[in-house]
């Protein structure tokens, strides 16, 4: 396999180069650079690499705007010290975000991540080609049909904050902050909804995006999100699930 590695920092470079070879004796580091400029002169006078790990801050500036300079057409590995960059490095081809020091496991992790994705697509490359070619198709559910009273009203799917399931009920809470009790289950409702505007953040709530106000670092590498409707308990996103959940906001 082959990988770039851009990366300002000389010890941390060679320290990287040296634990992708101890993942991985076959992968060949295409080359080390530095900057901005470099990467982005680099990326248009050769062929992608199959991964590259990108230092976020580099010496002339944000590594995000090799973007804006060069069309990146393969996977990215993020590296930094910080974790305040991860919800853009999701927009800019990136399949896993790593924590300088970076973990040997961490490191082993992201790379069966590139290997899983690889084959994923390799095997649906057909399926893939349909679907860039073709408009998709979607029978995600437009309005929700809900009880007031003695009334019956529809809801627009957009206008719905989030649903939330409390003693063996589930309701739905729209942005206006009306509750309405639906006779289905959280599954149930997951599965007729598009993924791209709901996520389904633990067992309780199932939340549309345009209702989340602020992700919070929680204890334990766990996420808190705060939401409009606001409620009284906290919504906590495991850790498992924290790197999903991640990728779902920077899609």
């Amino acid at each position: 396999m082959h990988v770039l590695i851009i990366e300002d920092e000389k010890p941390a470079a060679e320290k990287l180069r040296k634990a992708l070879l101890a993942c991985d004796p076959a992968i060949q580091v295409l080359n080390i650079l530095g900057s901005i400029q470099q990467a982005a002169a680099w990326l248009k006078e050769h062929p992608a690499p199959a991964l590259i790990f990108m230092d976020i801050e580099l010496s002339d500036g944000l590594s995000f705007r090799i973007f804006e300079k060069v069309t990146v057409n393969c996977p990215v590995v993020f590296t930094t010290a910080y974790d305040e960059y991860w919800q853009e490095a999701f927009e800019h081809n990136s399949i896993d975000y790593l924590l300088k020091p970076i973990k040997q496991v961490k490191l082993e992790a992201a790379l069966k991540k590139y290997e899983k994705l690889k084959l994923y697509f390799s095997t649906n490359y057909q399926n893939l080609v349909n679907w860039q070619e073709k408009p998709a198709e979607t029978n995600h559910k437009k309005r929700f049909l809900v009880k007031r009273g003695a009334d019956y009203i529809s809801i627009k799917t957009e206008d719905i904050a989030y649903f939330y399931a409390a003693h063996k009920l589930v309701c739905m809470v729209d942005n206006k902050g009306q509750k309405f009790i639906l006779d289905q289950s959280l599954s149930d409702i997951e599965m007729q909804l598009d993924t791209t505007l709901f996520y389904r953040v633990n067992r309780k709530y199932l939340i549309n995006m345009s209702a989340i106000k602020r992700i919070k670092t929680y204890p334990k590498s766990k996420l808190l999100l705060e939401v409009e409707p606001s409620l009284q308990e906290e919504i906590v996103i495991s850790q498992e699930n924290v790197t999903a959940f991640k990728q779902w906001m920077g899609q």
